[in-house]
């Protein structure tokens, strides 16, 4: 656990991000797309998909369920790259009000168990 000050962009920016595309390429796969399609939709490179496809990238980051659940929506709905910022977006918002950004920003540095601050004062 680090000690040092990691704002919440950089836990969305460096674990969020990274744990949703992993998701929405784990959904994209069950839907029976190929790597390189889902590399293309999520604007990766294909290694980066088999990374994430191994558990080799964003693995420790686990989402709860219903977060899961709207991947597995929004992926449906991803044909370009205008639809991969929508959803990337909605899926964002929804880490933030489920708390996943929060679970997420504890486990990686000491914050006081009662934190909340930057999402209530934000809203």
């Amino acid at each position: 656990m680090k000690t040092q000050l990691i704002m919440p962009q950089e836990v969305e920016v460096f674990y969020v991000i990274p744990a949703l595309r992993r998701e929405m390429a784990v959904a994209m796969k069950a839907s029976g797309k190929k790597q390189k399609d889902i590399a293309k939709l999520l604007c990766v490179e294909e290694s980066t998909i088999s990374q994430y496809l191994n558990n080799k990238r964003a693995a420790k980051m686990n989402l709860n369920d219903k977060i899961k659940r709207d991947v597995a929506d929004s992926v449906k709905k991803i044909q370009n790259k205008v639809d991969l910022i929508v959803e990337t977006q909605k899926l964002l918002a929804l880490a933030k009000n489920e708390n996943a950004l929060c679970e997420i920003h504890r486990a990686i540095v000491k914050l006081p168990e009662s934190c909340d601050d930057c999402i209530v004062k934000l809203k």
